[in-house]
C-alpha cells in the first residue's frame, strides 16, 4: 500500500509527508530507522526511551533513607505548614 510519495533534493534529503508525520507522531527531532531487505526499504519511527532511561533521567541520585518515624514527622509538618490558620 502506497501512502505518500517523497522526492529525493540534489542534497539528499526527502521531506517526510504530512500523512506520514501525523500516522507515526513525529515532530522536529524525531529519529526514523531505516531498514533494507532486498528491494525493500522500511522506514519507521525509532523506539522510544525506555521507562529505566525516564527514571535515570528524572531521578540523577536515590533520596536518602529515612526512618518511618521522620516520615510521619515530615509529613506532619508540613499539613501544618500548609493548613496553618492566621
Amino acid at each position: 500500500m502506497k501512502l505518500a510519495q517523497s522526492k529525493l533534493t540534489a542534497q539528499g534529503q526527502i521531506s517526510v509527508p504530512s500523512e506520514v508525520r501525523k500516522r507515526l507522531a513525529l515532530v522536529s527531532g524525531s529519529v526514523l530507522e531505516w531498514d533494507i531487505e532486498d528491494d525493500r526499504i522500511t522506514v519507521r519511527r525509532a523506539g522510544r526511551h525506555t521507562s529505566e532511561e525516564l527514571h535515570r533521567t528524572l531521578f540523577l541520585a536515590a533520596p536518602e533513607p529515612r526512618s518511618l518515624d521522620e516520615l510521619k514527622s515530615g509529613i506532619r509538618s508540613h499539613l501544618r505548614a500548609r493548613h496553618a490558620r492566621g
